[in-house]
């Protein structure tokens, strides 16, 4: 995702907010083998290393939807469909909310453009690797839905 630290591990609201909110967008991939796609941070250094999903911040006078599918194509070369919404706010260092979707490749595969390394997750793997505290609780969230066969690629 975006240049910034991860703060808390727990949802703000499932409300839309103000204006003036700092925005980060997530997405939640998942193949059709029920694996989650991880990526691993290259920097900053405090975060580097660390496993998130992919994403970033959301430019001015942008749509969440259009700034996922944006920074989905440049850090992973990929066009996606957004799905469902995954939990509601989700509370980031420097005032930032996180807000994830579901979502799936419509186009492409996978490259490493961005981050130390990308990996395939099943879910019994998705522990395996050492995610950032923010995604954490997002990761648990995903794993539910999934679990419940809910979730993946219905579009809100």
């Amino acid at each position: 995702m975006a240049q910034l630290g991860r703060g808390s591990e727990k949802p703000l609201s499932s409300g839309s907010g103000g204006v003036t909110e700092k925005v980060v967008v997530g997405a939640a991939i998942v193949d059709g083998q029920g694996r989650l796609l991880a990526a691993q941070r290259a920097d900053p250094p405090e975060l580097a290393g660390g496993w998130e999903l992919p994403g970033g911040k959301v430019d001015p006078g942008e749509d969440e939807h259009t700034a996922l599918v944006r920074e989905c194509q440049e850090e992973l070369g990929v066009l996606i469909e957004v799905g469902e919404r995954v939990g509601g706010d989700w509370a980031l260092a420097g005032g930032y909310v996180l807000r994830v979707w579901f979502a799936m490749i419509a186009e492409g595969r996978p490259e490493n453009r961005e981050h130390l390394d990308l990996r395939w997750l099943e879910m019994e793997e998705l522990y395996d690797v050492a995610w950032l505290p923010a995604d954490l609780p997002i990761v648990r969230a995903v794993q539910g839905r999934l679990n419940d066969g809910q979730g993946r690629f219905n579009k809100d």
